[in-house]
């Protein structure tokens, strides 16, 4: 190699680590507190609450730091969230500065053993556990699934794996739906029932879970068939029993091999938001025991075979037939299916 060919590859190489060092250098200069409070209004920080207006710079970790007051239906037991912007990456992104997942007082009522908090989760979602007797009513309670900027994904219920009646811990399991989230954390709600509707008696869990955005499963939007009885009424105001009374719930589900059955079993889970119960929408699903075993579908025609060994679906023909109309009728909106038929046949009788 001659002499100038030499200098040549030097001077290449003094530039190439140069413009390294510069860019570097502009990388990691420093924010002002203003232009990062500016990234931290327009990032999810401002969609989940109220971001502080004085912050905080760590020079070691080259972040700034903003108190963030998160809207009521995001807050976390013992967190204390901050808005933190990076120096480096220009980006924003909540730090819940949590010091323990629950209160002492709900960690003694119920226990979640999956998913573990953190975990990184997929649509079904099974949740196991266990929770005392009087966090259930009727053998199940609520759960909920949100993204981190509050919208609800999934809802649906636990049920008791054994005799809930009791004031020791019973098991729980539940397998929950949520539609394709488009943040990157949300939470697992578990709520204690409350029939009562009054506040004292209401309680929940907050698990903080992560979503594999990549992993999204393609979803479709279905209907679930649910009651009002004000839509139900003759001219003398009574109750006719009858479909007319029959609204449908839209819902998004994963596309699975089994549409109907996820449908159907969706239905069974009376997973009724409290916007649709405020518009006098109804019903008395899910029921204890009352469980989706099998379903075949030949010639248009669906047989459902349903276990229900405490005999929930008798009780008159007026509730046994709008027990009855709810499942027929989310069943035939896939256009696949013309006829409905049960098992065992004494299912559904007066």
């Amino acid at each position: 190699m001659t002499r100038f060919a030499k200098l040549l590859l030097i001077s290449i190489v003094i530039l190439a680590i140069a413009g390294w060092w510069t860019l570097s250098v502009l990388r990691a200069a420093r924010l002002s507190e203003g232009a990062a409070r500016s990234i931290a209004a327009t990032s999810m920080c401002a969609l989940s609450g109220a971001v502080n207006e004085n912050g905080t710079r760590n020079a070691n970790t080259k972040t700034w730091w903003f108190g963030l007051a998160v809207r009521d239906e995001l807050s976390r037991p013992g967190c204390s969230p901050a808005c933190v912007v990076s120096e480096t990456t220009h980006t924003a992104e909540i730090n819940w500065r949590c010091t323990g997942l629950a209160t002492t007082t709900t960690n003694d009522l119920i226990r979640v053993t999956s998913p573990i908090p953190e975990a990184t989760t997929t649509s079904p979602l099974t949740v196991t556990g266990e929770a005392r007797g009087t966090w259930y009513f009727e053998a199940s309670f609520p759960i909920r699934v949100i993204d981190e900027a509050g919208t609800v994904l999934g809802i649906g219920h636990a049920e008791a794996q054994s005799d809930w009646m009791t004031e020791n811990f019973v098991p729980f399991k539940a397998t929950i739906n949520f539609s394709a989230p488009t943040t990157t954390r949300g939470t697992l709600i578990l709520e204690k029932d409350n029939p009562s509707g009054l506040p004292e008696h209401a309680n929940e869990l907050r698990i903080p879970i992560r979503f594999d955005l990549g992993a999204a499963a393609p979803t479709r939007t279905v209907k679930l068939y649910y009651y009002d009885s004000a839509k139900d009424r003759d001219a003398s105001e009574n109750v006719q029993c009858s479909r007319a009374g029959l609204v449908a719930v839209e819902r998004t589900i994963p596309i699975t091999q089994t549409p109907i059955q996820n449908t159907l079993r969706l239905l069974l889970g009376g997973a009724l938001t409290q916007e649709e119960r405020a518009q006098g929408i109804t019903t008395e699903y899910p029921l204890p025991g009352v469980a989706l075993s099998g379903a075949s579908l030949q010639s248009g025609m669906l047989t459902l075979t349903l276990s229900d060994p405490n005999n929930k679906t008798s009780g008159g023909a007026c509730r046994a037939g709008v027990l009855w109309f709810q499942i027929e009728a989310t069943a035939l909106q896939f256009p696949e299916v013309r006829s409905v038929r049960f098992l065992p046949q004494d299912i559904f009788q007066p």
